[in-house]
């Protein structure tokens, strides 16, 4: 398989953006998942939530494409892929008892990956001086870090 060589920031920046969409394609997938998986009615409506939110990612994306007339498509995302295997695997070998604990730890592992996706894509961008861009990818990014929170604080109460 011959792989494009990304010769610009521009391309680089297209690249990731692909990536991205994958990255949140392959989440809200994953999000199903651990709210089928999850125990507490609490942490399923946090998961169902969170899916919200990453529809509006998903479009926010979309706008991104279309303000910088970059073709919309998706690119591989092997490290969200490898997470939700993780998970998937992680939830299969769990007591049922365990089954919240590990949903919440593996989506947190996947928001500390959407967070620096979005920070790797949000430099760029503004060096690049694309103001609305960044305004997108930065709501995207807010969203990331309050749920990452959110899911900090569902994991330390059911350890408590």
């Amino acid at each position: 398989m011959v792989q494009q060589t990304l010769e610009s920031p521009t391309e680089l920046l297209h690249f990731q953006l692909r990536t991205a969409l994958t990255m949140e394609n392959d989440s809200l997938e994953a999000l199903g998942e651990l709210a089928k998986a999850a125990k507490s009615p609490e942490i399923k409506k946090l998961f169902r939530h969170h899916a919200d939110e990453t529809r509006e990612q998903l479009e926010n994306l979309k706008q991104v494409f279309t303000l910088l007339e970059f073709k919309e498509s998706t690119a591989p995302s092997p490290s969200t892929k490898g997470m939700s295997k993780q998970a998937v695997s992680l939830l299969e070998r769990s007591a049922p008892k365990l089954r919240d604990q590990v949903a919440l730890s593996s989506a947190l592992g996947n928001e500390h990956y959407e967070i620096s996706a979005y920070q790797g894509l949000i430099l760029p961008a503004a060096s690049m001086g694309l103001t609305d861009a960044v305004a997108l990818l930065q709501a995207n990014l807010d969203q990331e870090v309050h749920t990452s929170e959110e899911l900090e604080a569902a994991l330390e109460k059911i350890l408590a």
